[in-house]
């Protein structure tokens, strides 16, 4: 009874991640959109949230990667599980207070592995997986993007710097929500999935699955759903940070940063890498912008952004791996993760009050 007690406040934690992943990377969807003008804020949230739940069902191979992939199945406990998601998180808390688009899936697989470690040693982090399935394509994905949304814009400019400037600017911002819908589906396809497999993982570890078995048909619809609610309720601080802080984009820009950022990451969820969609889009974004001028870009902010990337694996690992000794405190029982996810419960709620007493944020964004 104990241990079905555990695996549902784990299902439970996982999904709450997985709203937090919406919510926090709702700006890597939608925030070129606004900030051109494309589309309003609640029409391209809303937009985004629908596309995010329909691309949660394209594929599993992310998912089979974060279950059996980065750290030994047979090795992981619910408890590990639990330490691993709350590590991620913290870290989305913490990043969408101070409105960085860090990544939620390194987050996720900070913690995760950082829990693992304290756990069961060394041997229960696949090193091969992590650095094949993680850290290489964290490298290669946002510099690719950088390099693909600067040759793409280049290439727009080319085509139609002739033209007349408002039909242009029409017309991209046409192509914008096409892009963005590309964009918005395949976010629901690659980060949905890391929540599918942390919550597959935690059965397997529970002895409900065995170790070979495919992602239930409940954990893929639950999953899409929480990352839709996430995207719908929007983390307005971050879309400031995205939409504008980085550059001032035209929809040419937008259109190219789009386009390019979901033609990586569809690639990499065909290859089942859990890629950092934050990543992959800052770096498209920052391509748009360089390419016309290094000027436009504001790489003061995309310095922070830069150093919340680095801290994001280490810092979510470590409170993964706090949150594992915490609840081993209280025993292996569910005695330890009740505690947990009341006192983090208690600091959201305390965190939230807070800023909505300095002030909505979607006020700030959305005019």
């Amino acid at each position: 009874m104990d241990n079905d007690l555990i695996l549902i406040i784990v299902v439970v934690t996982a999904l709450a991640f997985d709203f937090t992943n919406g919510f926090h990377d709702t700006a890597n969807v939608v925030a070129t959109s606004i900030s051109t003008r494309a589309m309003g804020p609640r029409i391209a949230v809303t937009y985004a949230a629908i596309l995010n739940f329909v691309g949660a069902f394209l594929s599993l191979e992310v998912a089979a990667t974060i279950a059996k992939g980065i750290v030994d199945a047979d090795l992981v406990t619910p408890l590990i599980v639990f330490g691993g998601l709350i590590g991620a998180i913290s870290w989305n808390l913490i990043t969408w207070y101070f409105g960085l688009p860090s990544s939620s899936s390194h987050a996720l697989i900070g913690g995760v592995v950082g829990a693992t470690f304290v756990a069961q040693g060394p041997e229960g982090v696949l090193g091969e997986g992590l650095i094949g399935k993680v850290a290489v394509p964290a490298l290669v994905a946002p510099t690719l993007a950088f390099v693909v949304a600067g040759l793409a814009i280049l290439l727009i400019y080319r085509i139609v710097g002739r033209l007349r400037p408002g039909s242009v600017t029409r017309g991209f911002k046409a192509g914008q929500i096409v892009s963005g819908g590309l964009l918005a589906l395949a976010h629901g396809t690659n980060d949905a999935q890391k929540t599918m497999g942390v919550i597959t993982l935690a059965l397997i570890a529970n002895g409900n699955l065995s170790g070979d078995a495919e992602t239930p048909f409940w954990v893929v619809v639950s999953a899409a759903t929480a990352i839709a609610l996430g995207t719908y309720m929007g983390g307005w601080r971050i879309i400031k940070t995205m939409g504008s802080r980085i550059i001032k984009m035209d929809a040419a820009q937008g259109f190219a940063a789009q386009g390019s950022g979901a033609a990586v990451i569809l690639a990499s969820t065909h290859g089942g890498f859990p890629l950092s969609t934050t990543h992959t889009i800052s770096g498209a974004v920052m391509g748009a912008g360089a390419a016309k001028r290094l000027s436009a870009v504001r790489w003061g902010v995309a310095g922070n952004i830069v150093v919340a990337w680095v801290l994001t694996l280490p810092a979510a690992a470590l409170i993964g791996a706090g949150t594992y000794g915490i609840t081993r405190f209280f025993g292996t029982g569910a005695a330890g993760p009740l505690v947990v996810s009341l006192l983090i419960l208690l600091a959201a709620a305390a965190v939230f009050v807070r800023r909505v007493q300095r002030g909505s944020p979607i006020t700030a964004v959305g005019g």
